[in-house]
């Protein structure tokens, strides 16, 4: 490893001066390399240096990764000539929006509510929720807690029909359009489908909740 190191530099000395740089942006430069494709489009490193060495570093001669965990290993090539093992973690987070305040069922979700936090990638499932715009405007249908990444199972689309409420009924087949006044059998998410007495004909009838107080049949 010394003679590795020893070549190295030889080498600089006949190429012209050596260059250092910042230990943790050639620990990126490696494992932004390892990461490859797989590497999300927000995701940033956070880098942690076991035992950084006291001199400058001139390169990494050899770089391993795990990048599930970020754990590495890598040979420090200082620019005193020696090699040191060095160790740590290049994590990958992304920003997810969390909660700032203890959120309870039926809360609707406001811009307020929420903050942006930078997680590790490791941390973030299948079903946590990474873009606010998805988030806002919604209704709390599990406990939210400060802090603490939102999942898509926690969240509904607020009610736009109340059981009992008035509604307009609007029915489409593609060439006819009608619409008639009706009365809510159900409550109802938006797109959710809700039963509802259609006044002028007396009858139940099925249809989609498209918005506030109103109710789409299709045919």
């Amino acid at each position: 490893m010394q003679r590795l190191a020893a070549l190295f530099l030889s080498l600089m000395v006949l190429t012209g001066p050596a260059l250092s740089a910042p230990i943790g942006v050639l620990i990126e430069e490696r494992a932004r390399a390892d990461y490859a494709d797989s590497l999300p489009q927000d995701g940033e490193f956070e880098i942690t240096v076991k035992d950084a060495p006291a001199d400058e570093v001139l390169t990494l001669a050899e770089f391993w990764m795990d990048p599930r965990s970020g754990k590495f290993l890598a040979n420090a090539v200082l620019d005193t000539g020696e090699v040191q093992r060095i160790g740590g973690f290049a994590l990958v987070t992304m920003p997810v929006p969390v909660p700032v305040t203890r959120l309870l069922p039926d809360d609707i979700i406001m811009e307020d509510d929420l903050a942006i936090m930078r997680l590790p990638v490791g941390r973030i499932g299948a079903y946590v929720i990474t873009d606010a715009e998805e988030v806002i405007g919604k209704q709390v249908r599990r406990v939210l807690t400060p802090g603490r990444p939102i999942q898509t199972q926690s969240i509904i689309h607020p009610l736009v029909i109340n059981r009992g409420e008035r509604v307009d009924i609007y029915f489409s087949d593609g060439l006819l359009a009608l619409s008639s006044p009706g009365r809510a059998l159900d409550d109802a998410h938006e797109g959710q489908e809700i039963r509802i007495v259609n006044l002028v004909s007396n009858k139940t009838v099925t249809g989609i909740a498209t918005g506030e107080g109103t109710v789409e049949i299709f045919r």
